[in-house]
């Protein structure tokens, strides 16, 4: 009923950059949220970044300055542009959608993506 695709994912050298893209799709009335959260071998999930249906952001503290999120509304997409990659990002990279459905009445859901592999080589 809900889809998240997610792209963008692959391999790349030390201080290179990729772009990982999330499209929604299904029964949403309306988004609150998206995001981006990676999890690597044996450690537990983690936040990336996060924008609001008011376009505020929130970055790890690890990520700032290297990664920027931003979305588009009509597409109901998020992208999430990753520069001055480190060896420290690899991991499974997972898109995260906070949306409501509107019928019979207003309620509120998460739904995660797939996950796309990151390898950032040394």
């Amino acid at each position: 009923q809900v889809q998240l695709v997610e792209s963008g994912g692959g391999l790349v050298q030390t201080g290179g950059s990729l772009r990982l893209s999330c499209a929604a799709s299904g029964s949403i009335f309306r988004i609150n949220a998206m995001g981006w959260y990676r999890q690597a071998p044996g450690k537990q999930r983690e936040l990336v970044a996060t924008i609001t249906s008011g376009a505020s952001t929130n970055y790890a503290d690890s990520v700032k300055g290297r990664f920027t999120i931003s979305r588009d509304n009509a597409k109901n997409t998020v992208n999430l542009q990753m520069s001055s990659l480190k060896p420290e990002d690899t991991a499974v990279y997972y898109c995260k959608l906070d949306f409501a459905q509107a019928e019979p009445f207003l309620r509120t859901y998460s739904y995660w993506g797939q996950g796309t592999q990151v390898t950032v080589s040394s």
